[in-house]
């Protein structure tokens, strides 16, 4: 990875050997990582625990591929399979983990746009990854991936065209079902729009996520908050923002967390919309998502005190268009990625093509 722009990952084959792919990429980083992490302290916690176990068999009895791919990840670490399908449900088992971020959707004449900020550990500034992750028999996509955690429950597009930007939700009250990141990552694996909305609508949902879902060839955005109690669908009119909190109708027959950071940032994002009113387009909201807010906490988050633990890693924005999807990746506020991920109507085919944004991103 250079300082000027961020290296592709080609990664392809059966689920498990994707996972150890996926594992040996992050293995460089993880152990002092995780090391650092205090979320970690707390998840370990949970080892031989009996809702762990029932979380694993709910996942493998819905999602077997997925399950096998965080085997694989564990294999390629040289850590334990147990020990990282624990990492993999943190958002279960720790209620306020420092995952943050903010997304905007946006219906811009022909074109669907969505912008989303992905907030982290700040130990994570400059190793974060963008994968091209090509399982047999499936779409493919691209995603940025944290080291040790299944592709999926950040930002990603595939080739069938399907985007997904995630927001944490801080869930109170996990129930057995399929921890959330392995549910985001089984969306990528859709091939229309209705497909994941059907998916997070019909499987058991361990805690929460907020899906903001978009799809080449198709003028909708959905706004979906997929928790353990219900799953919300709401198609985005015209212009929405998320944070990290729900905020549908609805939402508050289910307990959750609102930390200050989620609620400045979901305020602030609806005085920017309604200070922009129709003038929207794709620049539009990457400068909003790197705002720094007069008052209150900022959307774009670079403080080392941060309340919450998480600064901002990275910004994309989505371009979505009947003929694919064009992606753009900003760190430190400046473009590190480009590539456009052309749109296939069956399973695989080409890969995307990438566009460096420097000789030594090439």
């Amino acid at each position: 990875m250079s300082k000027r722009g961020w290296v592709l990952h080609r990664i392809a084959g059966e689920p498990a050997e994707i996972g150890r792919q996926l594992g040996e990429l992050a293995r460089p980083v993880f152990d002092a990582y995780m090391q650092q992490s205090a979320a970690w302290r707390s998840v370990r916690a949970w080892r031989g625990h009996e809702f762990v176990r029932h979380l694993r068999d709910t996942a493998l009895a819905h999602f077997p591929d997925q399950v096998a791919e965080l085997d694989g990840i564990a294999a390629g670490l040289g850590w334990s399979a147990e020990d990282i399908f624990l990492w993999n449900c943190r958002g279960e088992l720790v209620h306020n983990t420092s995952d943050g971020c903010t997304t905007f959707a946006a219906i811009a004449g022909e074109e669907t746009l969505v912008a989303h900020n992905e907030d982290g550990d700040p130990f994570l500034h400059g190793k974060g990854l963008i994968v091209d992750v090509q399982p047999t028999g499936k779409p493919g996509f691209i995603s940025f991936y944290y080291p040790g955690s299944l592709p999926g429950h950040t930002f990603a597009a595939n080739r069938a065209g399907l985007v997904q930007a995630i927001n944490n939700l801080r869930i109170r009250q996990p129930l057995t079902g399929v921890p959330r990141m392995i549910l985001a990552r089984a969306v990528l694996d859709a091939s229309t729009l209705d497909a994941p909305v059907h998916l997070l609508q019909a499987t058991p949902r361990a805690s929460g996520f907020h899906h903001t879902l978009g799809a080449a060839g198709d003028s909708r955005v959905m706004s979906v908050e997929a928790t353990a109690m219900r799953c919300s669908v709401v198609p985005v009119a015209r212009a929405s923002a998320h944070a990290n909190h729900m905020i549908h109708r609805g939402c508050d027959r289910e307990a959750q967390i609102v930390t200050d950071s989620s609620r400045d940032r979901q305020a602030r994002v609806a005085a920017l919309l309604e200070e922009r009113g129709v003038a929207i387009d794709g620049d539009a909201l990457v400068q909003m998502l790197h705002d720094k807010a007069p008052v209150g906490l900022p959307i774009y988050r670079e403080e080392p005190n941060d309340p919450d633990d998480e600064n901002t890693l990275a910004t994309a924005l989505f371009r979505i268009r009947n003929d694919g999807v064009a992606l753009q990746v900003y760190a430190q506020r400046a473009v590190v990625f480009n590539t456009f991920i052309e749109r296939t109507c069956t399973h695989g085919g080409p890969n995307a093509t990438v566009l460096p944004t420097s000789k030594e991103s090439a």
